[in-house]
């Protein structure tokens, strides 16, 4: 994290936070950093606000290799344009790795990065929860 301040005790994240141990880890870092911390999290919740967002990450999270456009399509029954432009955000923002192969006809794969695949623990938690509680 080059220039950027990192409190000397960074809990392991991996079994979620309380809200308290939240709040101190926020606190610990100085105003810019917390500055900086707070747009990254507004950019994400924008980009994960978006229609489908959330189901293609998904699809990705429970998945086993790269997929393929017509996976995500025949999975999720979005309309291609759709599925076509959430693809390119994901790619875009760092989430997705895009790879397309010289054949005919033509196949592109996506592949979640580190950084979607840090993400899908929350994933598992919203599935935790819904087995819990029902909206």
């Amino acid at each position: 994290m080059a220039g950027q301040s990192e409190p000397p005790n960074v809990p392991d994240l991996s079994a979620g936070l309380s809200r308290e141990e939240a709040i101190a880890l926020r606190e610990s870092f100085d105003a810019a950093e917390q500055e900086r911390i707070d747009q990254t999290v507004a950019t994400l919740l924008s980009l994960l606000g978006k229609t489908h967002t959330m189901a293609v990450l998904s699809t990705f999270a429970f998945a086993e290799g790269p997929l393929r456009f017509s996976d995500i399509e025949s999975e999720l029954d979005i309309a291609p344009n759709t599925l076509s432009t959430r693809l390119q955000d994901l790619t875009e923002a760092g989430l997705l790795d895009r790879e397309a192969y010289d054949e005919i006809p033509p196949r592109v794969e996506y592949t979640p990065t580190e950084k979607a695949e840090s993400l899908f623990p929350v994933f598992a938690h919203l599935h935790h929860w819904a087995i819990e509680y029902d909206l």
